[in-house]
């Protein structure tokens, strides 16, 4: 998604394919029935809206490097580059992304903000999607509060599993969408979420890498069997 966003920008905002390729994705039926009719009319968002409700919507980026976190230095220097930019490319590929909701409520933190502001999360997805599942069962999470503020988002996909069949995210979780494969060990949110040494971050590599790569899949033959027809009438628009 850098190919075509302008030098030292963030592809989540400035991206035209990325964005293209959300709209193109994710316009569809949630599992409680509203469908997304997602348009590109705001530039770095796209927006669903009807005559009662508007969900205006931003890209997050969750492939994560960590090459430029500075508690991370340590360990990154001890990785070939070649290794850290392999990773890196594939971490902006289109499965490596999602929408969360863009603008702030009571003018607190968003998802996105709050996924990487909490010390408990990290910024790490795996452990983002198991507060969603938690939230979803009612149940105290670190990003509850965040979640809260955005519970209309969350309401579009009915349950856990909506949510997850909704942004083909099902080779995050098990069979029965009851645990999350985790790209690192997880022993609760009081553990740091960062890779500790070297050995954790190569498992954590080697875990995200394999998980992006099956959601590429995994997107690639849910657009050929599904949105194949529609692809110049709706990216286009």
């Amino acid at each position: 998604m850098r190919s075509d966003t302008p030098e030292g920008k963030d592809p989540d905002a400035y991206s035209p394919t990325l964005k293209k390729y959300h709209k193109y994705l994710w316009s569809k039926k949630t599992k409680s029935g509203v469908t997304l009719n997602l348009n590109t009319r705001k530039a770095k968002v796209l927006i669903h809206s009807t005559s009662t409700e508007e969900f205006i919507l931003s890209s997050d980026a969750f492939g994560h490097t960590y090459r430029n976190t500075k508690k991370m230095s340590h360990i990154i220097s001890k990785v070939p580059i070649s290794e850290i930019e392999s990773f890196y490319s594939i971490c902006y590929t289109i499965g490596a992304f999602i929408l969360f909701p863009a603008k702030r409520v009571n003018n607190k933190v968003t998802i996105n903000a709050a996924r990487g502001m909490n010390a408990k999360i990290g910024d790490r997805f795996d452990l983002t999607l198991e507060c969603i599942r938690l939230y979803y069962l009612g149940l105290e999470n670190p990003l509850k509060a965040t979640f809260d503020r955005y519970s209309n988002f969350f309401r579009l996909f009915k349950d856990f599993r909506g949510y997850v069949d909704f942004f083909l995210l099902q080779d995050l979780v098990d069979s029965n969408y009851k645990n999350i494969n985790y790209w690192l060990p997880f022993k609760g949110f009081d553990n740091p979420p960062l890779p500790q040494n070297v050995d954790m971050y190569m498992l954590y590599k080697k875990n995200l890498t394999n998980y992006i790569k099956q959601r590429n899949n995994r997107i690639n033959t849910y657009s050929i069997n599904h949105l194949q027809p529609l692809l110049f009438s709706t990216l286009d628009k």
